[in-house]
């Protein structure tokens, strides 16, 4: 069953289902070469997690896309990324800050050559780096738990114009972990995030069908040209 959990989730986080449809399971048990009975026992978990729905008589359906969800989602996103700024810069040591400083600059800033899939991967793990540098091993999990059902929404509307911002926001969060800045970091990470869930209203409120129109491809496949345009 965890092959088939992980193909169908890398289906829904990856905009191959998209959000409001519903799941055909007939075609999904062929497609995916299992019977209907593990098929069932991963989208079942799938709901338990929140990133579909079952309705009664109906069957599943992929998670909605709408801007209260998007909020709500945003929201806890923030509570949890401020609580875990401000412990990182309390709590952490000198040299796991400057192993994280290392690693933005090495690995997190640079995007030329990705897609933006893979480039959002890598704002994910900043996050969750710092979350881990907090001390609070629940803070943590809580943090990556959410991050399952808010990843197909960083690809939303991202492109190389919306990377940028994303470059700066980590900069910023970094310089005050670095100065261990409590007040300074806060503000920058909410006005990151803030300024992140600002994009992603501004898209849902536009319509579903702009923002699928031709979004596959382009999130998949799409290479970054260069580090100044991220």
């Amino acid at each position: 069953m965890s092959e088939t959990y992980d193909q169908i989730k890398s289906m829904v986080v990856g905009f191959a289902l998209r959000p409001g449809d519903r799941l055909n399971e007939s075609a999904l048990s062929k497609d995916l070469g299992v019977s209907r009975t593990p098929l069932r026992e991963a989208l079942n978990r799938l709901v338990a997690e929140g990133l579909i729905d079952a309705r009664p008589g109906e069957g599943f359906f992929c998670r909605k896309l709408d801007a209260e969800g998007v909020h709500d989602l945003y929201d806890l996103r923030e509570a949890l990324e401020v609580a875990a700024v401000e412990r990182a810069c309390e709590r952490a040591s000198d040299a796991d800050l400057m192993a994280l400083a290392d690693w933005l600059s090495a690995e997190g800033l640079k995007v030329a050559g990705l897609t933006v899939a893979e480039a959002c991967e890598r704002d994910e793990a900043f996050h969750v780096k710092i979350a881990e540098l907090s001390g609070n091993p629940l803070l943590a999990a809580q943090l990556q738990a959410l991050n399952e059902k808010i990843r197909y929404l960083r690809w939303v509307q991202l492109d190389e114009s919306r990377l940028k911002t994303t470059k700066a926001g980590h900069s910023s969060v970094m310089s005050a972990l670095i100065a261990r800045d409590a007040d300074a970091a806060t503000t920058a990470m909410r006005d990151h995030i803030s300024l992140r869930m600002d994009q992603i209203n501004d898209a849902v409120s536009k319509g579903i069908s702009n923002i699928y129109l031709d979004r596959t491809g382009a999130l998949t496949g799409h290479i970054l040209k260069s580090e100044d345009a991220a």
